[in-house]
């Protein structure tokens, strides 16, 4: 039994039910023409989502991806140094000792895995080679356009299949990324540091976040074709993205459709008043989600769940 029959023949009920009924009405809203935007909050790039997201995007399911500047290059990191990372079993019983060990040793810990420091320096040298030749000719790219350049053109060593790699995909497919508060990130800290240190002059070399949402803006508007997204997690990626058409609509005063199709998987509660835990409904009163939009929500493991709907497409 695959794994589409599967999920349809035991996800009935309670969230296994909404992520089958999710499943069905994505594959119809694909079907129909429909694009799908992506966003990932969370370690899901750690976590090695790019099992699943990779093929959904060499498959055309995936036309957009809005996430955090950690999802960005943790599956650069992922797919360089993976070999060298520190599985971390017993997590739930690391105290603060054991966490300090690791620090000592160089591994920088996400749950149950250590991500090595030596992996981050091996991004930051090919990276700054790209950065100051950018600062040299004036150039200004988005974050992920410099990390494109480095899997397409640079004779980077793989540490992992790069078939596993979602970043990969996306840069042979050329797909639209958006990263807003990339500034958060590893790299962002990095380019931070070497402008601190005066070693490159000036962080223009990476476009702003108000740049992003115009490049957001022009994508949400350059095709006619229904255009829905699924928002795994919330946070800033989440928000980010759906937020592009209240902006159009109400402050740019553009005629331009809502949202065509929503999911969210979540394990946040709506009573603590973060975005990550706000309803579909909620979103309706923000302008962002229509009346009759299709609108899902799943409340369990991410890293569990989108492997399946994404699987359940095929």
């Amino acid at each position: 039994m695959d794994i589409r029959k599967f999920v349809y023949e035991h996800y009935k009920h309670f969230n296994a039910g909404e992520l089958a009924r999710c499943a069905e009405s994505l594959q119809g809203f694909l079907g129909q023409g429909g694009r799908l935007m992506v966003t990932l909050a969370g370690a899901m790039s750690t976590a090695e989502i790019g099992r699943s997201l990779a093929p959904a995007i060499r498959e055309q399911r995936v036309h957009a991806i809005c996430c955090t500047g950690a999802n960005l290059e943790e599956d650069l990191f992922s797919l360089i140094g993976r070999p060298d990372y520190e599985a971390v079993h017993e997590w739930r019983e690391m105290s603060a000792d054991d966490d300090a060990v690791l620090r000592d040793k160089g591994m920088n810990r996400v749950t149950d895995v250590a991500i090595p420091e030596a992996t981050v320096r091996a991004v930051e040298k090919s990276l700054m080679e790209l950065w100051e030749e950018a600062e040299a000719v004036g150039d200004s790219r988005f974050p992920h356009e410099y990390l494109y350049d480095l899997l397409l053109h640079d004779e980077m060593e793989f540490g992992s299949n790069p078939e596993f790699s979602w970043l990969m995909a996306a840069a042979d497919a050329n797909l639209p990324i958006f990263t807003p508060g990339w500034e958060d990130s590893t790299l962002g800290s990095l380019l931070a540091a070497r402008v601190l240190d005066c070693t490159l002059k000036g962080s223009g070399i990476v476009k702003s976040g108000l740049q992003a949402m115009q490049a957001l803006a022009d994508w949400y508007r350059e095709d006619d074709s229904p255009t829905g997204i699924l928002q795994v997690g919330g946070g800033i990626a989440g928000d980010f993205a759906i937020s592009v058409v209240p902006m159009l609509r109400q402050d740019a005063k553009m005629d331009v459709p809502f949202w065509s199709w929503f999911a969210q998987i979540s394990e946040s509660r709506p009573s603590y008043g973060g975005y990550s835990g706000a309803p579909p409904n909620e979103k309706i009163s923000w302008g962002k989600l229509d009346v009759d939009t299709p609108r899902f929500v799943i409340e369990s493991d991410a890293t569990i769940v989108l492997p399946l709907l994404l699987s359940a497409l095929e």
